[in-house]
């Protein structure tokens, strides 16, 4: 079969389920098949990002090069940001990849074929139009914005070691909006990053009393999305490191060096994190399909959009929960796009073949827990379910393995058993070699 007769499957997305889509296609149906794109040259699983900006793992030795796992896996990746699409020709329209420094254009404006398109391209961060928030907080929505957030974290602490012989009352300030999992896991993240970074040269610091982290959360509670037991834990871990966890808190304005609440209550602050919910890519709402408030595709219990030809999965999209009370929408988690890729992989695979998706299958969400990572040694976690059926509550290094297992389990779908096992033994290896925090 020619590259022109192939029925072309179209991902864009290469976040944790696109990727693993492309992956277990690529490997059945090869490269004239499967077609991935995305706006960056390489992948992190995106759990992880909240380390990378702590500086507790280096992009440059955790990241998977697309163009790597293109050849290995068996599909074809374009490097280039969507920027519209014609659905009457089913065409899709890049921007052109320019270098970031240069701004050389690298790649030019190219248009792409599709046969089905599958749009897995994930969430970011909400401002909820906020004052100040786009301008002065950092929000964890890309390695890049992890990177930038660590070498301004890094420059905060070189200027507060060298501030604290002027001033020693001197407190550097970091403020996090936003009590979910991201929130949490980074200011656990942040106390053993700071700490470290006292054994490279910033002696005068004292990360138990000059660094000051703090949690703000709108809700009642840290994880209000998961249990009160899994919750409570997760903020005794914090308050016992020594975070100040502040609840009902709703920030209405965020400036340069401080954030000012609903109640006109201030909040001092040298490096802000914006890690208070999400929404999907804006320029979704200009492909002609049906979107909602947060511009997430509506798809059915298929993950079909309105188009025939294009299906949506993810954080992108609202999709139903098939058996849950009032057939509430699926909730933006890792494990959900796993198992939505899992499902496509069958209906694409059947319009490859030649077949047409009557829509008579329906994704079924298991919901197996959630956990959530508490610094290096520590987690909380619900398994079995949390917000349905019996959970089983777990916490300590055993909740941390676990959540450890599920970033293998990633590698695992996206690389094979081989490959995952080598990686895993060669990270395990060069930590040894590796400073526990990367300064440089």
């Amino acid at each position: 079969m020619t590259d022109i007769d192939a029925h072309r499957v179209v991902i864009v997305g290469g976040g944790a389920g696109g990727l693993e889509l492309a992956a277990k296609l690529g490997r059945k149906f090869g490269p004239n098949h499967v077609w991935l794109v995305d706006k960056a040259d390489g992948h992190i699983w995106k759990p992880s990002l909240h380390e990378v900006a702590a500086g507790t793992l280096d992009i440059h030795r955790e990241g998977l090069s697309y163009f790597m796992l293109a050849k290995d896996c068996g599909f074809t990746f374009i490097f280039g940001e969507l920027e519209s699409m014609d659905r009457q020709q089913n065409q899709l329209f890049l921007k052109p990849v320019c270098s970031p420094g240069t701004r050389e254009e690298i790649f030019p404006a190219r248009s792409i074929r599709y046969d089905t398109l599958v749009l897995a391209v994930g969430s970011k961060s909400n401002f909820f139009s906020t004052p100040g928030a786009a301008e002065f907080a950092i929000a964890l929505d890309s390695t890049e914005e992890a990177e930038r957030f660590r070498q301004r974290l890094l420059h905060q602490l070189v200027t507060a070691d060298r501030r604290k012989l002027a001033e020693p009352g001197y407190v550097l300030d970091i403020g996090i909006v936003g009590g979910g999992a991201t929130g949490v896991e980074l200011a656990a993240e942040l106390l053993e990053a700071c700490a470290d970074a006292a054994f490279y040269g910033l002696n005068k610091l004292q990360p138990g009393t000059d660094i000051r982290i703090t949690l703000l959360e709108g809700s009642g509670r840290i994880l209000s999305a998961l249990p009160e037991k899994m919750s409570a834990a997760a903020q005794q871990l914090l308050l016992d490191r020594g975070v100040v966890v502040k609840t009902s808190v709703r920030i209405s304005e965020v400036r340069q060096d401080v954030l000012i609440d609903s109640e006109g209550r201030q909040y001092p602050v040298d490096l802000c994190v914006w890690a208070a919910g999400i929404e999907a890519p804006g320029f979704l709402k200009n492909l002609g399909l049906e979107v909602n408030r947060i511009n997430q595709v509506v798809v059915d219990a298929g993950l079909r959009t309105s188009d025939p030809d294009i299906y949506a999965m993810g954080d992108c999209a609202q999709a139903p929960w098939h058996g849950s009370e009032a057939q509430q929408a699926l909730p933006a988690r890792a494990q959900v796009a796993h198992q939505q890729a899992d499902f496509l992989l069958a209906a694409m695979a059947k319009r490859i073949r030649g077949g047409a998706d009557a829509g008579e299958r329906t994704f079924r969400f298991r919901d197996y827990g959630s956990l959530v990572s508490v610094g290096h040694s520590r987690g909380v976690g619900s398994l079995m379910g949390v917000l349905s059926g019996k959970n089983w509550f777990v916490e300590g290094l055993l909740a941390r393995l676990m959540y450890m297992s599920l970033h293998l389990m990633h590698h695992l779908a996206v690389l094979g058993p081989l490959r995952t096992g080598s990686l895993a033994l060669g990270r395990l290896l060069t930590k040894r070699g590796a400073p526990r925090v990367k300064l440089h």
